[in-house]
């Protein structure tokens, strides 16, 4: 079984900044991908940020400039440092994974979700 924990939402106002955690655990070979997508109230689910393997990163241009993953392959967390949050920022953010297990098989994972609300 593998497991994606999420820590570090909460209530910020406007301007604020947030840090979310994201650690997999379970039977894990490797982890090619980790990201963040997020829900916000009356919307689809949408990317937020991903990283691949060896570095590379993509994000939505909406956050651009403002926030930034990062990865501790070590300790199999990801990482969304938000900075200059805005309302619109509000919403449910969900880790997810691409991980390999230990009997071979590639699957996608997501977390429970944790709730960043941001006032204005």
């Amino acid at each position: 079984q593998v497991q994606l924990v999420e820590s570090g939402g909460g209530l910020v106002q406007a301007g604020g900044s947030l840090r979310l955690s994201c650690a997999a655990s379970g039977s894990i070979t490797r982890i090619d991908a980790m990201g963040w997508y997020r829900r916000g109230p009356g919307k689809q689910r949408e990317l937020v940020a991903r990283t691949i393997s060896g570095g590379s990163t993509n994000y939505a241009n909406s956050v651009k400039g403002r926030f930034t993953i990062s990865r501790d392959n070590a300790k199999n967390t990801v990482y969304l440092q938000m900075n200059s949050l805005k309302p619109e920022d509000t919403a449910v953010y969900y880790c997810n994974a691409d991980i390999w297990t230990m009997i071979g098989v590639l699957n996608n994972y997501w977390g429970q979700g944790t709730q960043v609300t941001v006032s204005s």
